[in-house]
């Protein structure tokens, strides 16, 4: 695969921000035993790393707008590009010493987003998807959506954030409904992980609501490129902004909404 210069700029950055975060996880651990506990050590980890992306990416295009969990939003001048970050998508696995954490960064143009990247440091496995250029790992295997076409043979990620009582209890009633119907239900902590493993075929589908737009722009690419199909539980085409993401081959997405459809 060959690298546009902007999707390079983004892989160096995520590595960079990934070297940061694999030396604060090496101390993570050490800090389960202590009394005050190691949340706060976590908060500053996730913070180091996204100062460095946003470091290398406003040195690389200064004029570009930013989007990020931590940061929020810094204006750019350009008037058509923005960075969407989530420096640490998995902040709870990180604060338990799960290695299934990522760094992802999203570039949008004009409403549209265009590359992405997810890096998980610890596997060091490097996720990239260009618009109109594919889905990539490690530059060198090229993405596909997993190709079955039964609910009953499909494994499935989602998350249930427990953060909003009413919608908490609809994913626990989803969970609850589909699961007989699929052959297992995985549920990561990280959102960009369930993305970039649904394009690369490890998950056949994936849904979730609450979601952010970091959560979503990065994987919400990968999968297209993958071959995937995305939408909100209405069977609208997948928007980083409604917070709602239900994704797969386009056989199984189609099956998988009709379950959701009927959870009330």
């Amino acid at each position: 695969m060959a690298r546009s210069a902007l999707l390079n700029v983004m892989v160096q950055a995520a590595i960079k921000a990934g070297k940061s975060l694999t030396r604060d996880f090496g101390e993570v651990e050490n800090l389960q035993v202590s009394r005050k506990g190691p949340a706060d050590f976590v908060s500053a980890a996730d913070r180091r790393a996204e100062q460095i992306v946003f470091d290398e990416l406003r040195k690389a295009r200064p004029t570009y707008a930013f989007l990020m969990e931590e940061g929020g939003e810094v204006a750019g001048t350009d008037g058509q590009h923005r960075w969407i970050i989530d420096p640490l998508d998995g902040t709870t696995n990180f604060l338990h010493s799960i290695p299934l954490f990522a760094v992802a960064i999203a570039l949008e143009r004009a409403n549209e987003i265009v590359a992405s990247v997810i890096y998980n440091p610890i596997m060091d496995e490097m996720f990239t998807a260009e618009k109109g250029g594919g889905a990539w790992l490690q530059d060198r295997k090229r993405l596909r959506v997993a190709a079955r076409r039964h609910l009953a043979d499909a494994v499935v990620a989602t998350g249930i954030k427990v953060m909003n009582p009413v919608e908490d209890a609809l994913a626990l009633r989803q969970v609850n409904h589909i699961s007989p119907a699929v052959a297992g239900i995985r549920r990561s902590g990280s959102a960009s992980t369930d993305l970039a493993w649904l394009a690369a075929g490890r998950f056949d589908a994936y849904w979730e609501s609450q979601l952010k737009p970091w959560d979503v722009a990065p994987g919400l690419l990968m999968v297209k490129e993958a071959g995937g199909f995305v939408t909100d539980y209405a069977g609208v085409g997948g928007s980083i902004w409604n917070g709602q993401v239900v994704a797969g081959n386009e056989t199984i997405q189609a099956l998988l909404l009709k379950e959701i459809k009927a959870v009330k």
